[in-house]
């Protein structure tokens, strides 16, 4: 279907067609939409059948939420920033399918236990060095097993929060509060060793 061939509606002809007895047509404009923005949005990231599925995960969630839309946009811009989201969380995921908790441990436990992919410059990595050498001795010995597993997944490797959530278990707002305890902890622990608070939120900044 050409773009052009997607008739134009107003926010709230897309709710009323959306919400109506028969929606057909204006869910098939909207998944083309929708594909249309995962396909400029993401370019190389994601093969054609991937992005139909992101359409269609994004399509239920959308349709599901109606309610939420609040009029301060167009309704195809809120409708394909979900899109967008959904697809983003679902190749993060894919990223760490095959990649458990515990080899993360073990990987950070021989390596640097410095944050993933980063660069500092000689200034910085000797600040760090010091920072990380303490900071290992912490994890290790001052956090319980659930907080050293989540402050390794997301706060060093980077592994998104749904994941890390599901994998141990619990709700995502269990798992803020977990990591928000943790930090806390190894904070006071780090500056009662000497290092400033500045140089201790150079590591794990509250988010």
């Amino acid at each position: 279907m050409l773009l052009s061939d997607i008739r134009e509606r107003t926010n709230e002809q897309w709710l009323a067609e959306l919400r109506g007895s028969n929606p057909d047509g204006a869910l098939a404009d909207l998944y083309d939409l929708l594909l249309r923005g995962l396909r400029a949005a993401l370019g190389g990231n994601g093969a054609s059948a991937e992005l139909g599925d992101f359409a269609q995960e994004a399509l239920i969630k959308i349709t599901g939420n109606l309610d939420s839309f609040r009029g301060e946009s167009r309704f195809t811009t809120w409708a394909q920033k979900i899109a967008v989201n959904v697809a983003l969380t679902e190749l993060r995921r894919k990223r760490w399918h095959d990649v458990s908790l515990q080899e993360l441990l073990d990987r950070r436990g021989a390596a640097d236990l410095g944050p993933a992919e980063s660069q500092p410059t000689p200034g910085q990595l000797a600040i760090q060095n010091t920072v990380f050498e303490e900071l290992r001795r912490l994890v290790d010995e001052d956090l319980t097993d659930r907080q050293r597993k989540a402050v390794v997944a997301v706060l060093l490797e980077g592994m998104p929060i749904s994941e890390v959530a599901r994998r141990m278990g619990t709700t995502q707002n269990a798992l803020y509060k977990l990591l928000h305890d943790a930090r806390r902890k190894l904070k006071r622990r780090m500056k009662a060793a000497g290092l400033s608070p500045q140089e201790v939120l150079a590591v794990f900044e509250e988010g």
